[in-house]
């Protein structure tokens, strides 16, 4: 008998995370360029970051619309490490809100996303400085400060509009990562996740 999928997290519906997804009002819009290959990805955090802020937005393909990157009222920005990338700092007032574009893959895939779509690689960079070690205890992070779609997001905004708090953003991202333990079992956790 197949699973049943709550449609809207994705998630098997023993497992829905729905009731955790907070609704966050933002100044900041975020776009989220998704590589189709993590679209039914088990750990899918984009998706939980767009289910959880009322000002963003999911697109799912290699190539972008270049009318998504300039929406009226809004200044665009690649959140992607790079040589010119500048790091974020809070919005002064009366200056235009920010769209906060944010490619979601493997890094390896993040950057095709870039190598494809030209108009997305000439969009000015900013990066997180300073930002806590990622939570996501069940990948190795591929350098010091490397986040999971949903972390870089949160942090973002946390930044961007302080004193703000978008931590309930990770409630079901924390919810997630302790259910894929709980579902591999404490001891395959600690053998194949936990460096001694």
């Amino acid at each position: 008998m197949p699973r049943i999928i709550c449609p809207r997290c994705n998630r098997p519906e023993s497992r829905c995370l729905c009731a955790l997804i907070p609704s966050l009002p933002s100044r900041t819009r975020v776009l989220i360029l998704q590589h189709p290959s993590e679209v039914n990805h088990a750990l899918n955090t984009a998706r939980l970051a767009a289910l959880g802020l009322v000002n963003a937005e999911l697109v799912v393909g290699e190539t972008v619309d270049p009318a998504l990157l300039n929406p009226p009222g809004y200044r665009a920005c690649l959140l992607f490490p790079g040589e010119d990338a500048q790091p974020l700092a809070a919005s002064a007032a009366g200056q235009q809100p920010m769209l906060l574009v944010v490619p979601d893959g493997t890094w390896r895939k993040a950057r095709k996303l870039l190598h494809l779509n030209p108009v997305l690689a000439a969009l000015p960079r900013v990066t997180l400085d300073g930002a806590p070690p990622s939570r996501y205890r069940l990948r190795k992070a591929p350098a010091a400060g490397a986040l999971s779609t949903i972390e870089a997001i949160t942090q973002a905004l946390e930044v961007l509009e302080a004193p703000a708090s978008f931590q309930p953003l990770l409630a079901p991202f924390d919810a997630l990562i302790d259910g894929q333990i709980a579902a591999m079992g404490e001891d395959v956790y600690r053998r194949n996740h936990v460096q001694e």
